[in-house]
């Protein structure tokens, strides 16, 4: 069990650090009433403001209704979900709604979300909590004016240490000073990104950090994942593994994509592959950046014993990759052609078939019988990549 989950905090006293913010905290949800300004917690990842509204709704008997910057990013949306929870609060039980990520809300989409959600902001029937990174955007300012602000922040070094020690205590277990120092100041404060690489580190798994090194550390992490004797072990591994989400994807990906699984546990991977993908894609177009909490989890559904999966390594660099996947109308064209033949749909084809058909005929492990006019294009793109 991840010590992250095993030490999760069960009560609002057990949550460790900004002692003034929960003394504020408490103070608003215990004498709350009807048209009480709704709290604004502000913090970087990891603090426990999502946590603290968790806890709060358990300790004082709410419901709590969860949501996040895409759910409420236009007027049409926040009607339709907030609305009936705030006109039918006997019927709800005792409802308790929270925004989390309400800093995300950018863009055209989001027309009319902030100023519909300020509306309600200002004559709550509900105790309305939101969370938010930061609190300096030109949006976050009309939110801030209508709304009670308490700030979280980073643990300081020291209570972390001692914190630190004391789970290591109750583990039996100990990790070297100095890695402990590294631990603590790589951390930035999260305690769950502390925990998890000590844990990482208590059970033997020290992955190399040094960037001159970093294709042998993502080699010695995905073989160490999939050689992993518990799926607990290897999510100790996965979220030891630092690197860019999108290369942590892609090293998984071609990895899979060149082990010799069987057609049905390839694709129920591909699939998981796919998954994360998208979150990804979430991730970025939004800028949700809270969500990358939940990549690792998805990554983690590849662990399989006994698959021999080992890591390897496209020789097409990923600004290639993309552009094989995008660029052009003859791609699009080839991509249909061939997807059609494959029985699959163009995205999927061109995701995950197409990187993995030019690789092998790149290295002259595939003979295709293409057309005249796609056998240009593929010659094309080899060039590309030379």
């Amino acid at each position: 069990m991840m010590w992250s989950d095993k030490y999760r905090p069960k009560n609002l006293l057990e949550m460790v650090g900004n002692e003034e913010a929960k003394e504020s905290f408490v103070k608003w949800i215990g004498k709350w009433i009807k048209g009480t300004k709704p709290l604004l917690l502000v913090g970087p990842p990891g603090i426990g403001k999502t946590t603290m509204a968790i806890l709060s709704a358990k300790q004082f008997g709410y419901d709590l209704i969860s949501m996040n910057a895409s759910d409420v990013r236009n007027k049409q949306k926040i009607q339709e979900i907030l609305n009936p929870i705030l006109g039918n609060r006997n019927l709800l039980g005792n409802p308790m709604i929270f925004v989390d990520e309400v800093d995300g809300i950018h863009g055209r989409s989001d027309f009319g979300g902030v100023e519909a959600l300020i509306d309600i902001l200002k004559e709550p029937t509900v105790p309305i909590i939101l969370a938010a990174n930061s609190d300096i955007s030109d949006k976050m300012k009309s939110i801030k004016k209508v709304v009670t602000t308490v700030k979280l922040r980073p643990l300081p070094p020291r209570l972390m240490r001692l914190y630190l020690e004391e789970i290591l205590r109750r583990e039996n277990a100990s990790i070297k000073i100095g890695s402990m120092i590294k631990v603590i100041i790589d951390s930035r404060g999260d305690i769950r990104s502390i925990l998890n690489s000590a844990q990482a580190l208590a059970g033997g798994f020290e992955p190399q950090l040094d960037k001159s090194n970093l294709t042998a550390n993502v080699e010695e992490s995905i073989n160490s994942f999939f050689n992993a004797k518990s799926s607990e072990e290897a999510q100790v591994i996965l979220y030891s593994l630092r690197i860019d989400p999108r290369e942590k994807i892609n090293a998984f990906y071609s990895s899979v994509i060149t082990s010799t699984l069987p057609k049905g546990t390839l694709k129920e991977m591909l699939e998981i592959l796919s998954e994360a993908d998208m979150l990804y894609g979430k991730i970025m177009r939004h800028q949700e950046w809270r969500l990358l909490r939940y990549l690792d989890n998805i990554l983690l559904k590849l662990y399989r014993q006994g698959t021999g999966i080992k890591y390897s390594q496209f020789n097409l660099p990923w600004p290639t990759l993309n552009r094989i996947r995008w660029d052009g109308r003859a791609i699009k064209g080839l991509t249909s052609n061939l997807a059609k033949q494959m029985h699959v749909s163009r995205s999927v084809f061109s995701t995950f078939y197409l990187p993995y058909l030019l690789f092998c005929i790149k290295n002259k492990s595939l003979e295709m019988n293409l057309n005249e006019a796609d056998y240009e294009i593929v010659q094309k793109e080899l060039e590309m990549m030379k």
